[in-house]
């Protein structure tokens, strides 16, 4: 996939190619909240290397109530300021949803969802435990011709005692997604450690930045240019550039 040559590295993510999870989106979640924030961040993930990048705004009823009737009109707006600044990155959005009962609901109405690539959807839970309507959303989504995605699977502390969890999970049809920020230790040792055994294992199918804010830009642009990254992935088989 690429190779390493020195000691000393070159921050160069372009062997991702696309990054399918990230909250650049102005205002309407917990990442970035003005339009210039927005705009300056893209253009450094595409110095970086990033050819594509998916906006993922949370849906989670009562927290973060998107939609794409909230989503793509900020998209447009962000698309158009691209193109008028000839900045050279392709731009989509599909959601991160959270796995509740809003959500369950939404996905046996047959309601509008927002996906990227072919048939991809990219679903997360809390952190605190496991989505009791986990089984049943991954068999009505799969029903539905639509390809579940794990969101950061290595945050979900519940499960790193029990791995046969994400063995189950995969055996179900799931695909995972893996933060950088957790490759390089950002939320903790623990979630670093689960994130590298998923790698090791390759149940790790796509990467994403997750990005949200300041400090999560500068550490990835810090990470990047650690040539243990890319010794992290150079034998995963990663789908990002399948995305372009």
């Amino acid at each position: 996939m690429f190779s390493i040559f020195s000691s000393k590295h070159t921050a160069d993510l372009s062997f991702i190619g696309a990054d399918m999870h990230s909250h650049l989106l102005p205002g309407i979640d917990d990442g970035l909240q003005k339009m210039e924030d927005t705009i300056s961040f893209i253009k450094q993930l595409n110095r970086l290397g990033y050819q594509k990048l998916i906006c993922t705004p949370h849906i989670f009823s009562g927290v973060h109530p998107n939609s794409p009737a909230t989503i793509l009109p900020v998209l447009n707006s962000v698309k158009e300021i691209l193109r008028n600044r000839e900045i050279p990155v392709i731009i989509e959005a599909a959601a991160e949803y959270m796995i509740d009962h809003e959500f369950a609901q939404s996905v046996k109405n047959g309601d509008q969802l927002l996906t990227f690539g072919d048939n991809y959807i990219l679903i997360e839970m809390s952190y605190v435990a496991a989505s009791s309507y986990l089984n049943q959303v991954i068999f009505d989504l799969k029903l539905a011709g639509l390809q579940p995605v794990i969101a950061h699977p290595e945050r979900y502390s519940y499960y790193h005692l029990q791995f046969h969890n994400y063995e189950e999970l995969k055996d179900r049809g799931c695909l995972f997604q893996v933060n950088l920020l957790s490759l390089c230790g950002y939320y903790g040792n623990p979630i670093k450690k689960v994130a590298e055994k998923l790698l090791k294992n390759k149940m790790i199918d796509f990467v994403g930045t997750d990005m949200h804010h300041q400090n999560h830009l500068q550490t990835t642009l810090k990470f990047a240019e650690d040539k243990k990254l890319y010794k992290l992935l150079e034998n995963a088989p990663l789908l990002n550039k399948t995305l372009l």
